[in-house]
C-alpha cells in the first residue's frame, strides 16, 4: 500500500534511515524500502530499534541485512548502524551523530538566494482552502506571492503554512511547507519551481498540459525490451533495472546469477528487487518508479495487476524456461530481439461444470464473468495460479445453439 510513497521518499531525500525492530527481524516492507533507496542511489543508515526488549537480537538483524546486500560497518561494509531504543532514548544520540557525519561527508548544501525549487510530498483538495500541496523546499527560498509551476498546474503562492499550521512569510531549503494558490491538485512527486513571472508560469503550464494530452493519447511506455536497443543508441539508458519474480527460490536465485553474468559495453543490468510469488501491484509500482522491466518466471499475473502495468507503462515479461530469460535479455541488449507477441486478456470465465462426451471429449460448462469469448480465441485454464491447459476454442455452444 505504501510502495509509491516509499519510492517518492527515496527520490527526494538525501539520506535514508531504515528502522528495523530488533525483535521482529527484516520484514518485507524493510526490504522494499532498501530496494527503493538503492534504486535512488541514496546513502542508508540502519537504526536497530527496540534493543531494550529481552527478545531483541541485533546480530540476527545484521546477518539478515547482509543476506540482502546491506553490509554494516561492523561486518566490514560501509553502511552505518545505530542500536537504539525509541522508548528509553538509548542510542538516539549515536543515531543523530551518524546523520550529522553522513551529511558532512556528502557535503549537503543549498543556495537560499536563488528562485525556490522543491518537490510535492502530498496534495489534497480542501473544501475551504481549495487545492493544497505540501512542498519540500530543496533550494532557494519560497515566499508568499511567488509565481510557480508544478506538474501541469501553476499559480501564485497565496499563503504558506508550517507543519503546526502557523502562517509563514517564507520557507528556505529543507523546510516542508503547505502551499495555497494552486490552479489544480498536483501529483505527489511532481517538481515545484518558482518562475520569474506569472505570465511565463502560465505559458509553461499550458505547454505541459498539451504535452500530457499527447502522451496520454499515445500511452507511451517507460522502457521495454523491444525498444531497448533504440534507447541505448540514443544514449537515454545506461542501466537496465530489472524486477525478478519466480515460482520457487531456486529459480529466482538462478535467474539473478545468470543476469549478473550478462555483460554489455554501454548498459549494466541491475536487479533492484527479487522475490518468490506472483507479480503484485507493489512490484508494478516499484518497476514504474525505478524505470524497470519485470521478469516473471513460472508465476501468474492477476488481471488487475496487468491493468495497472498497462496504465503505468511497465513491461512484464513471462517465461517458463530460464534459458529464454537470459537469451531474450541478451538479444534485447544487442538489438536482435524477435518481434514482441503481446498477450491481451479480453475476457474471463469461471468453469461451473465439467462434462464428458465420447465424440467431443471433455467439455467445460462456463459462466462469462468479464469481457467476451469467440470461437477463434485462445484460452488458458488456470487453477490456484497454475496453468492447466492452453489452446484454441474448438467449439462454442449455448444450450443447442452453435
Amino acid at each position: 500500500a505504501f510502495t509509491a510513497m516509499r519510492a517518492r521518499g527515496a527520490r527526494v531525500t538525501d539520506l535514508v534511515i531504515v528502522v528495523v525492530a530488533a525483535d521482529d527481524g527484516v520484514m518485507p516492507q524493510t526490504i522494499e524500502a532498501i530496494d527503493h533507496a538503492k534504486a535512488a542511489q541514496v546513502r542508508i543508515i540502519v537504526a536497530i530499534n527496540k534493543i531494550d526488549l529481552p527478545t531483541s537480537d541485533p546480530e540476527r538483524i545484521k546477518r539478515e541485512l547482509s543476506e540482502r546486500g546491506v553490509l554494516l560497518e561492523d561486518w566490514g561494509g560501509n553502511v552505518s548502524c545505530a542500536e537504539m531504543s525509541a522508548k528509553t532514548g538509548a542510542g538516539v544520540d549515536k543515531l543523530l551523530e551518524l546523520v550529522m557525519l553522513e551529511a558532512e561527508l556528502l557535503e549537503l548544501k543549498a543556495d537560499p538566494v536563488r528562485l525556490a525549487r522543491g518537490t510535492i510530498v502530498e496534495s489534497q483538495l480542501d473544501k475551504g482552502r481549495g487545492p493544497v500541496a505540501t512542498v519540500l523546499v530543496q533550494s532557494g527560498t519560497l515566499r508568499v506571492g511567488d509565481p510557480f509551476v508544478t506538474g501541469v498546474h501553476g499559480g501564485r503562492v497565496r499563503a504558506l503554512f508550517s507543519e503546526n499550521m502557523t502562517r509563514l512569510k517564507e520557507a528556505g531549503p529543507s523546510v516542508p511547507v503547505q502551499v495555497l494558490g494552486l490552479s489544480g491538485v498536483p501529483q505527489a512527486g511532481d517538481s515545484f519551481a518558482v518562475i520569474a513571472s506569472e505570465r511565463e508560469a502560465r505559458e509553461i503550464t499550458q505547454r505541459r498540459q498539451q504535452l500530457k494530452r499527447e502522451q496520454d493519447f499515445r500511452h507511451s511506455r517507460v522502457v521495454t525490451l523491444g525498444d531497448l536497443q533504440y534507447q541505448i543508441q540514443q544514449g537515454k539508458i545506461k542501466e537496465l533495472n530489472v524486477v525478478v519474480k519466480g515460482d520457487v527460490d531456486g529459480s529466482v536465485e538462478a535467474i539473478n546469477q545468470e543476469l549478473g553474468g550478462i555483460t554489455h559495453e554501454e548498459v549494466r543490468i541491475a536487479i533492484i528487487h527479487s522475490s518468490v510469488g506472483p507479480v503484485s501491484e507493489s512490484d508494478v509500482l516499484l518497476a514504474s518508479a525505478s524505470n524497470a522491466v519485470i521478469v516473471a518466471f513460472g508465476v501468474s499475473i492477476d488481471s488487475s495487476v496487468r491493468e495497472l502495468a498497462v496504465q503505468s507503462g511497465v513491461d512484464i515479461r513471462q517465461y517458463s524456461i530460464i534459458y529464454e530469460v537470459i537469451e531474450e535479455l541478451r538479444s534485447a541488449l544487442s538489438g536482435l530481439l524477435s518481434p514482441e507477441v503481446e498477450e491481451r486478456v479480453i475476457g474471463s470465465l469461471q468453469v461451473r461444470e465439467v462434462f464428458s462426451s465420447s465424440r467431443a471429449g471433455t467439455i467445460a460448462g462456463c459462466f462469462v464473468q468479464t469481457g467476451k469469448i469467440t470461437r477463434n480465441h485462445r484460452i488458458r485454464v488456470m487453477r490456484a495460479g497454475e496453468s492447466l491447459f492452453q489452446g484454441d476454442v474448438a467449439s462454442l455452444r449455448r444450450f443447442k445453439d452453435d
